[in-house]
């Protein structure tokens, strides 16, 4: 029963990144099939939100469950999230001192903790 389940949350885990790569390669599409056009700027920042709400609680969830370690570990790789965030910014047009005062010190910042808690 626990290889199903772990099979499964496998599976699980490849279809959100799957998901998340067609939101990168055909926005417009992922959208739409999402269920929201592309347009809908109070949408698209709800689906930010929620998704910065979720990452949040599925660290706390990892620390709890599995302790500091795990935790070190999985905010090394929650730091992905706003290294992207400052690609964003800089191939969208925004400002570097946004992209790295603001993403990338959050990137930094994750690293550094999550170093220092996966190995220490």
């Amino acid at each position: 029963m626990h290889l199903a389940a772990l099979l499964v949350a496998l599976i699980v885990c490849l279809a959100v990144i799957a998901i998340g790569s067609r939101f990168l390669l055909a926005p417009r599409q992922a959208t739409l099939a999402f269920g929201v056009t592309a347009d809908n700027l109070r949408a698209l920042t709800e689906i930010k939100g929620v998704r910065d709400i979720a990452s949040g609680a599925v660290l706390l969830v990892v620390w709890a469950a599995a302790g500091r370690t795990a935790l070190g570990w999985a905010l090394i790789a929650a730091a992905l999230t706003p290294a992207a965030d400052a690609l964003i910014v800089l191939t969208n047009g925004g400002k570097l001192s946004t992209a790295l005062g603001i993403h990338g010190i959050t990137a930094g910042l994750l690293v550094a903790a999550g170093l220092v808690l996966a190995l220490g």
